[in-house]
């Protein structure tokens, strides 16, 4: 055995070595080169796809980056990669063994060379599922932890950090749109009695009970329930004017009541009721965020010196 000899056999022992996908191309397509790796992911045998466009051999590669690829290496010794966040799977490529299977993510480059004045293509293809899993698992982690990020652990419902977030967006897009805007505050009443009466355990079940309650009659996608902080709530009505609001509160307010939670003895009423405040933006005035809360919150305020179990709105209040 000649000294070319063996390098040939060895330089095709490494090429069919090489945990990736290798082609060669000449200046027609056609292929040149097709190793084991090829072979095993695609089911074509390299005797099978010899001489053949590689686009006759994958029809759906015409028109794809990767032939606008193989076009720029040939035709102006250009090298690119196929971006692999437009197509992460180009070739109908699947584990080896596995021809009913997904297919696996690639990221293809593609290299141009000259041999004895010929240009050729080298294709190279290197499965990447298992980064591209690893990745896909790492956004989804983050994106449930940033979620988790705005909902309030013991109740469900939207936590205090959201309400600022969706207040403040709200809120610009209402000053954009010349859109009304209305905000509730609302607070248990004698929640402190209902917990030196029946425990906080007790007293953490009330809690969650009526924020479902209160996160049931916001239907529209845009309202927000929320936790705002201990006993109290908040909900954030877009497109509501402040009567609509008021109605709203009231709604809620008899809903609440309805539920018929035992409270304590030492509580003004028999069973578990909520004081609200409402407050709006109408496009004259309560333009931040900040002033709105406290109009809201001085409302509250006005319900529960009012005897409780009532609705405020900022500068009166509203009947029972």
């Amino acid at each position: 055995m000649t000294a070319t000899t063996t390098a040939t056999s060895l330089a095709t022992r490494a090429l069919n070595l090489v945990n990736c996908g290798l082609v060669v191309l000449d200046d027609a397509h056609r292929i040149v080169l097709w190793n084991r790796w090829m072979a095993a992911r695609s089911g074509y045998a390299g005797a099978r796809v010899q001489a053949r466009s590689l686009f006759e051999v994958f029809p759906e590669l015409r028109g794809s980056r990767v032939e606008t690829a193989v076009l720029a290496a040939l035709a102006s010794n250009i090298a690119g990669n196929v971006p692999q966040a437009q197509e992460c799977a180009p070739f109908p490529l699947r584990e080896a063994g596995s021809f009913d299977g997904a297919r696996i993510d690639q990221a293809v480059s593609v290299t141009p060379f000259v041999e004895e004045g010929a240009r050729f293509c080298l294709i190279e293809i290197r499965d990447v599922s298992g980064s591209v899993g690893r990745e896909r698992q790492l956004r989804e982690h983050a994106e449930t932890l940033r979620a988790r990020s705005y909902v309030d652990g013991l109740t469900g419902i939207a936590n205090r950090r959201y309400f600022d977030v969706a207040l403040d967006r709200e809120l610009r897009r209402a000053q954009r749109t010349g859109s009304p805007l209305a905000l509730l505050l609302m607070d248990i009443d004698s929640f402190k009695a209902y917990n030196d009466h029946f425990g906080h355990q007790q007293g953490d079940v009330c809690l969650s009970t009526v924020a479902q309650a209160l996160a049931a009659m916001l239907k529209r996608p845009a309202d927000v329930a929320a936790r705002y902080g201990g006993e109290e709530f908040a909900a954030i009505l877009p497109d509501t004017t402040l009567q609509q609001a008021c109605a709203h509160a009231n709604a809620i307010r008899e809903h609440v009541a309805s539920l018929a939670l035992a409270q304590a003895p030492a509580a003004v009423r028999p069973v578990v009721t909520l004081s609200i405040g409402v407050a709006g933006f109408d496009g004259s005035g309560l333009n931040e965020a900040a002033a709105l809360v406290a109009a809201a919150d001085k409302a509250l305020y006005a319900a529960k010196r009012g005897g409780r179990d009532r609705v405020a709105v900022d500068g009166g209040a509203s009947p029972i």
